[in-house]
């Protein structure tokens, strides 16, 4: 924060962004290193998330193509919104 401005994604609620996101591409990163791609249906207060048109990526390599992906919300690193 530089001269009482905020930077991008300061002061904003994480759940306030994740519903704004409902419906837009992201990417998961998994706490395994794996990366799901794909947009994002739904998540919950556990960040357990529903995810379409998913993409499986290992190593930066696309192993798997999914219709729906589920993944449980302990094993999310991070969301990125793409």
């Amino acid at each position: 924060m530089e001269n009482g401005s905020l930077s991008q994604g300061e002061g904003k609620d994480p759940s306030a962004f994740l519903s704004e996101i409902i419906g837009n591409s992201v990417t998961v990163k998994l706490n395994s290193g794996v990366v799901y791609k794909g947009e994002l249906q739904s998540i919950d207060g556990y960040m357990n998330l529903a995810l379409e048109k998913c993409e499986e990526y290992v190593d930066g390599v696309k192993k798997r193509s999914y219709g729906d992906a589920f993944v449980r919300g302990n094993n999310v690193m991070y969301i990125s919104a793409d």
